[in-house]
């Protein structure tokens, strides 16, 4: 896709208003989605427009849902409060975006050295995330679901070589979440922007490096053309999961049916949209390779290292948070990072072990 196309789309709209409640007409809801991105864009647009035709599709049309881009009802990172004050019904965005209210909250998208995509679904649906998840959104007048994960992000676009950790002492560098305290601890600038921002960033000297998401939607975006080092594994984020939340009084106020129907729309999407980007994501790499001179690098140990100490400290702070809540969420994530991630050595990883080390065919 033409990277200005997209960006056209989800160029600033309206301006942000209080609208009145979902029209009701022959029985037929109203509900308004708002996302953090711009219509369409490859990977978390397009999985926004797919949930919110889901939705409609599945309650036979009984909610109508109108997808707004990030700008034309609110700005991408307002999308949270639209749909707590009742301004939306429904937003799609990633907890990452959410630390302001709570660290407990970005613990649900990604976590440094945390779980893969598979996992961190696991956790939501059989090792007591979702209850939890429950209990912090609730907070905020939000029902919150995952419907989409991204799988392994990228380390980043690089203007230069990383060899030590020496490297990263000072670089003004985009990234969000627990990846930006991450950065901090390793002397990095963090800044938080969008993904259209950090290309207009790095082609000014604003940043030095910074992550988005991966091949599929970093290429649309056209990082490569201002910084040609892209470097994993980002173990910043060895997953990101998307979100849509919904109002807790509109969904309440649902009837059983179409309450089921909500849900099944955002879990039952998390999968599809996983495995587009995985596949998509491996498609654009060869991309940016053969066409687009990109240099794939591997972040030197030592610096992976040294990561790993910084996430380390991270997770014991929350583990020592004023929050009993982000204690309680800390506990039971890094439970059951343990406890699938000791499984995963004799099952996925020694299946991708093995079959790295002897191709048969």
């Amino acid at each position: 896709m033409d990277r200005r196309n997209f960006l056209k789309t989800g160029a600033v709209g309206v301006a942000a208003s209080t609208l009145a409640a979902p029209a009701i007409a022959q029985d037929v809801m109203q509900w308004k989605m708002v996302t953090a991105w711009p219509k369409n864009l490859p990977g978390p647009g397009v999985a926004a427009q797919m949930l919110s035709d889901r939705i409609t599709t599945l309650s036979g049309g009984r909610i109508e849902v109108k997808l707004f881009a990030a700008g034309e009802l609110v700005p991408g990172r307002g999308v949270f409060d639209a749909v707590s004050e009742g301004t939306a019904e429904l937003y799609h965005a990633v907890p990452a975006y959410w630390g302001s209210k709570s660290k407990g909250i970005l613990l649900f998208g990604s976590q440094p050295f945390g779980l893969r995509a598979d996992e961190q679904f696991g956790w939501m649906q059989h090792g007591g995330g979702q209850a939890l998840y429950d209990e912090m959104y609730g907070r905020f007048g939000i029902k919150p679901f995952l419907c989409g994960n991204s799988g392994p992000q990228w380390a980043g676009w690089f203007k230069n070589e990383i060899n030590s950790v020496e490297d990263l002492k000072g670089l003004k560098f985009r990234t969000t979440g627990i990846a930006s305290q991450m950065a901090a601890k390793m002397g990095m600038a963090a800044e938080a922007m969008s993904g259209p921002a950090m290309f207009q960033a790095l082609q000014t000297g604003a940043l030095d490096a910074g992550e988005f998401i991966g091949p599929w939607t970093d290429s649309a975006l056209g990082y490569y053309q201002v910084a040609k080092n892209y470097y994993w594994p980002g173990v910043g984020e060895p997953s990101s999961a998307e979100e849509c939340g919904v109002n807790a009084d509109a969904f309440a106020a649902l009837p059983d049916d179409l309450k089921e129907v909500v849900t099944q729309a955002c879990t039952g999407l998390y999968n599809p949209v996983w495995t587009e980007y995985t596949t998509k994501h491996a498609q654009a790499l060869k991309t940016l390779v053969s066409e687009h001179g990109v240099n794939v690098r591997k972040l030197p140990d030592d610096v992976i290292a040294a990561m790993g100490s910084a996430a380390g400290e991270i997770m014991e702070e929350y583990r020592a948070d004023d929050d009993e809540l982000v204690r309680r969420i800390t506990e039971s994530f890094i439970a059951y990072r343990d406890l699938v991630g000791g499984y995963m050595t004799y099952a996925d990883n020694g299946q991708m072990n093995a079959r790295a080390g002897v191709l048969g065919y």
